[in-house]
């Protein structure tokens, strides 16, 4: 059933707040204030006392607010219900319902905890997986090929760090069925995004540097001519695939290839939404880290904005890296005291392996009050885990 937060909305303007106002004083993006207005989700704990704050009221009034949920369109899910029950008449606008679904979702994934997110998605990928089975040839029936490979590859991110990027088997499992969906109708950009995904297993779950070289190339070829920003963004994984195999020359070869794809992309590229300016940064910075160079590592990472989300925590873990291993301790604290705020806000798998990464790179130190600090949030991270 379609619902909304009316009331929560109506103290948003009566406090003075656009959605897009109110969304930079908190730095989360607009279409999230959307979502928590029309109760998609929930505002996460560590933001409700600014939330309540801006909305100019207690905790306890905004939880009241939070609370008060209504149905605006309960046709759409009972649309979809009707569909479920008989799966030979589903239309097209049950699958552009089921579409605009994952998208949502897929939107979140990067400043909610993915266990947060799991079993809706889940719920969605198995409903559109059923629709699929028994839509009838035709029309409906490749649009449901389309979104079962945006579903699947959701699932596969959403496994994978649920697990802490441990279990490779489900999520590679996921992965493969979004590629075998996209390919039944020819959707190279679906493909593709599900073959850069299996990359990252490869690359930072099985740690093989050769298969994940593989498939990245595979996803940029894929790509290529469908997506000039995907392909960018598998060409800097290929790069920093280079740099874990040591190759120097080659990494930054297809660092300057990403470069160029980014300057083909346009507005209407599939994934112009998925590449930031700071993204390249990023994979710069940690290819310098897999070649010895924390210096020039941590002069990258240092430049690149911190938006309190999943990548956010992963450069400020390879940042703390680059700090210890140029023995500045004082600066490695700071940014690894950031990354675990970020962490345990956003329980992303990269950023939670990067800061017990460099928890145990602080091993020379752990005699300092200051670096027991640091280690009793880890100790309660991983309790949280």
């Amino acid at each position: 059933m379609a619902l909304k937060r009316h009331r929560l909305a109506r103290q948003r303007r009566a406090a003075g707040h656009s959605q897009e106002q109110l969304a930079e004083r908190l730095r989360v993006e607009r279409s999230t204030v959307g979502r928590w207005e029309r109760a998609e989700t929930d505002p996460l704990p560590y933001i409700r006392p600014r939330l309540a704050t801006e909305l100019r009221i207690s905790l306890e009034e905004l939880n009241v607010l939070l609370d008060d949920v209504r149905s605006v369109e309960p046709h759409r899910d009972e649309r979809l219900a009707h569909a479920l029950g008989n799966p030979t008449g589903v239309d097209l606008i049950t699958t552009a319902h089921l579409r605009q679904r994952v998208q949502t979702l897929t939107e979140e994934y990067d400043r909610v905890p993915s266990a947060l997110l799991l079993a809706s998605a889940g719920q969605c990928h198995g409903q559109v997986a059923y629709l699929r089975q028994h839509a009838l040839a035709g029309r409906v029936l490749r649009e449901l090929f389309a979104v079962e490979a945006e579903s699947a590859t959701l699932m596969g991110q959403l496994v994978w760090d649920t697990s802490q990027r441990r279990d490779h088997a489900t999520t590679l499992a996921y992965f493969e069925a979004a590629v075998a969906a996209a390919r039944e109708v020819g959707d190279g950009f679906a493909e593709a995004h599900a073959q850069l995904r299996m990359s990252y297993v490869a690359l930072y779950g099985l740690c093989d540097p050769r298969k994940g070289l593989a498939l990245t190339k595979s996803a940029a070829r894929t790509a290529s001519g469908v997506s000039p920003a995907l392909a960018g963004i598998a060409l800097m994984h290929v790069g920093e695939a280079h740099a874990m195999l040591q190759d120097a020359q080659r990494c930054e070869k297809s660092l300057g290839g990403a470069l160029a794809e980014f300057d083909k992309s346009g507005d209407a590229d599939p994934a112009a939404g998925f590449f930031t300016p700071d993204d390249h940064g990023r994979l710069t910075g940690s290819s310098y880290l897999f070649l010895g160079r924390p210096e020039r590592a941590a002069g990258t990472l240092t430049a690149l904005r911190r938006e309190g989300n999943k990548s956010s925590a992963i450069v400020l873990g390879n940042l703390s890296l680059a700090h210890i291993r140029t023995r500045q301790l004082d600066a490695a604290l700071a940014s690894l005291h950031e990354a675990i705020t970020v962490v345990e806000a956003t329980r992303g798998g990269g950023g939670m392996n990067l800061v017990f990464t460099a928890g145990r790179e602080l091993a020379p130190w752990r005699r300092e009050p200051r670096v027991r600090e640091v280690n009793d949030r880890l100790l309660a991270l991983m309790t949280a885990a």
